[in-house]
C-alpha cells in the first residue's frame, strides 16, 4: 500500500514537474480521443447512410389487368418465405390510382385525363424489398419463370439493374472506406500517443538510470509513467469529450439534410454516458499500454 501511494504521488509529481511536456501529451491525446469518437460518430453516421440507400432500392412486379387479387396476394406470400426477402409491399389498382392522383394533383391535364377514363389504368403490384442489397439478382431470378411470365406484366429489376448495381457498388465502397480510415486512424492515434508518452520518459532517463543503480525494481520505476498515462487519459477523455459536443451540433443539421433517418445530435445525446465511458477506456488504456511499452523498450527496464 505503501509502495502504491509513493508510485501515485511520484506519478502525479511527474506530471505537474514536465509542464509543458504535459500539456503536449495532453493536446496529442486529446486529438486521438477525438478520432476515436469521430470514428464511433463517423460508423453511425455511416451505417445511417447505408441503411438509407437500401430502403430506396426495390423491385417492383406488375400484374395484368386480369389477374385476380387473391392470386396476387399468393404470390406476396410466396415471395416472403424467400429467405433473401425482407418484405413485401401490396399495392392495389385503386391504391395505384390514388397514389397517382395525389402525386400529380397539380397538374390540371392530368387530372382532367383520368376524369374522363372510364377504367382504372394502372395496374396493382408488389413492391419488393431484399434483406441485402446483393440478393435482388436472386429475386428477379425467382421472379423470371414461364409460370409468373402469364400473369405478370413488368418487373422493373431489368430497367433498375445498372442504378442498383451501382447504389450495391457504393454500399460496398462506403463499407469497406469506413472499416480502412477506422484503423488508419486508429493506427495514427497510437502511434503519435505512443511517440509522446515515449519522449516524456526519455527526458527522465537520467533519473531512471539512478534508481536503477539503487536497486529500485522495474514496476516501481515504471508504476509512476503508467500513473501519468492514466492522468493524461482521464483529463484528454474529459476535454475531447466536451470539445466534441458543439462540432456534433454542427454537424448534426448539415447531416440530417442529407440522411434524414440520421439525427447524429440526437443519438448523441441518447448515448452520452456510453460514448464517455467508451472515450475514457481508450483513453486510459492507451496511456497505460503506452508507458509500459516505452519503459520497456526504450529504456530496456
Amino acid at each position: 500500500m505503501v509502495t502504491l501511494s509513493r508510485i501515485i504521488k511520484f506519478g502525479w509529481q511527474g506530471f505537474l514537474r514536465n509542464g509543458w511536456l504535459s500539456v503536449s501529451t495532453i493536446i496529442i491525446m486529446i486529438l486521438a480521443a477525438a478520432v476515436f469518437e469521430g470514428l464511433i460518430l463517423f460508423n453511425v453516421a455511416g451505417q445511417g447512410a447505408v441503411s438509407s440507400i437500401q430502403e430506396k432500392i426495390d423491385i417492383s412486379v406488375y400484374f395484368k389487368a386480369n389477374v385476380a387479387e387473391d392470386t396476387i396476394l399468393n404470390m406476396k406470400r410466396s415471395l416472403e418465405n424467400l429467405s433473401e426477402v425482407k418484405n413485401v409491399e401490396y399495392v392495389s389498382r385503386e391504391q395505384a390510382l390514388e397514389i397517382f392522383k395525389q402525386r400529380h394533383a397539380e397538374e390540371e391535364t392530368i387530372t382532367q385525363t383520368l376524369a374522363e377514363l372510364d377504367t382504372n389504368p394502372l395496374l396493382a403490384s408488389l413492391n419488393i424489398k431484399a434483406k441485402d442489397p446483393h440478393e435482388y439478382a436472386a429475386i428477379a431470378g425467382y421472379l423470371d419463370n414461364q409460370n409468373l411470365k402469364e400473369m405478370v406484366e413488368k418487373v422493373t429489376y431489368a430497367q433498375n439493374q445498372v442504378v442498383i448495381d451501382r447504389l450495391v457498388g457504393l454500399i460496398d465502397t462506403m463499407r469497406k472506406g469506413g472499416i480502412t480510415l477506422t484503423m488508419f486512424l486508429a493506427f495514427v492515434a497510437v502511434v503519435v500517443t505512443f511517440n509522446t508518452i515515449r519522449l516524456a520518459i526519455f527526458s527522465a532517463s537520467e533519473q531512471i538510470g539512478i534508481m536503477r543503480l539503487v536497486g529500485a525494481s522495474n514496476s516501481f520505476i515504471r508504476g509512476p509513467y503508467v500513473v501519468e498515462g492514466v492522468i493524461y487519459g482521464v483529463i484528454s477523455a474529459l476535454v475531447s469529450f466536451f470539445l466534441i459536443i458543439p462540432l456534433v451540433s454542427f454537424i448534426s443539421p448539415h447531416l440530417l439534410s442529407f440522411i434524414p433517418e440520421m439525427d447524429l445530435m440526437g443519438y448523441f445525446t441518447s448515448h452520452a454516458i456510453v460514448l464517455f465511458i467508451y472515450q475514457l477506456l481508450f483513453c486510459v488504456i492507451l496511456g497505460i499500454f503506452s508507458g509500459i511499452i516505452a519503459t520497456r523498450r526504450y529504456l530496456h527496464i
